[in-house]
């Protein structure tokens, strides 16, 4: 227990030391750089982004096949359903 308090620390002291030089380099009329820490990394941002987008899809042709088109809910994850609406878009 005593390695992860020490790491902790260790970890709080060096970005307190990174807070109080880019302090300094303020004062000294330096620019003063951000330090962003991010919650949640990118490339989960974007595997969360890519399934909101798939539900997104999967929702709004159940609401659209089944409330809007008067049809089951159930009948749009048939592949019927898709070749006939595949064959009335190429035809007209």
């Amino acid at each position: 227990m005593s390695v992860n308090s020490q790491t902790r620390e260790q970890h709080k002291q060096a970005k307190k030391e990174k807070f109080e030089q880019a302090k300094t380099e303020s004062a000294q009329g330096g620019k003063r750089k951000r330090i962003r820490i991010r919650l949640i990394p990118l490339w989960l941002r974007l595997i969360i982004l890519s399934l909101f987008i798939v539900i997104s899809v999967i929702l709004g042709a159940i609401f659209g096949y089944s409330v809007i088109g008067n049809g089951e809910a159930k009948d749009v994850f048939q592949k019927s359903t898709w070749t006939y609406i595949r064959d009335l878009i190429e035809h007209k």
